[in-house]
């Protein structure tokens, strides 16, 4: 399973495409029908969206359901309302409840249907209220950055796969090795 967290404005959404180029495309046709569709409803012109959608890339089971849990937790977190399953537009009642789901385009995770048929086991991740920051930060500048989500093996996997770095750097220059020949001063 490969699965993408996107990021435009306050749009969070966590997709796992069938081709490489399916998110690209499913972003820009968004962009193009429903921008047209609010700008003739509202008379009004121009772009939604600030930029570029932010993306990160998240495989690992403990990952993907961190992601789930992140954006199913953003109306909570933004005091809009008490709990997830109040947010009309959540997936967490299909996830954490097991409600069945009316689209042919939302599919529950694997993940969420392995960790057991019984709803205490479903709901148990999302509906503790207070969690880890650490985790909101590690999401958010993986997001950010367009940098792997997981483990350090993960991202050594994806970096080989795309030849780039996928992780964030240590802010600064490097620094200099000490076994580097020395170079000269030209204007000295």
């Amino acid at each position: 399973m490969h699965a993408y967290v996107l990021m435009t404005n306050h749009v969070h959404l966590l997709l796992t495409p069938t081709k490489a180029e399916s998110t690209s495309l499913l972003l820009k046709h968004l962009g193009q029908c429903y921008v047209q569709y609010v700008n003739r409803s509202y008379r009004r012109s121009g772009t939604l969206w600030e930029g570029r959608f932010r993306s990160c890339l998240a495989r690992e089971e403990d990952y993907v359901l961190a992601c789930y849990r992140y954006i199913e937790m953003n109306p909570v977190r933004a005091e809009m309302l008490r709990h997830p399953r109040q947010y009309r537009w959540s997936s967490y009642r299909a996830n954490a409840e097991g409600q069945v789901v009316s689209s042919p385009r939302m599919n529950t995770t694997e993940s969420w249907g392995a960790r057991g048929r019984r709803a205490e086991r479903r709901i148990e991740p999302c509906s503790r209220p207070n969690w880890n920051p650490e985790v909101l930060q590690e999401i958010r500048a993986a997001t950010n950055g367009n940098y792997a989500l997981g483990s350090r093996r993960f991202q050594a996997e994806v970096a080989a796969m795309v030849g780039r770095r996928v992780t964030r750097r240590k802010a600064g220059r490097p620094p200099k090795d000490p076994r580097a020949p020395e170079t000269k001063d030209l204007f000295g």
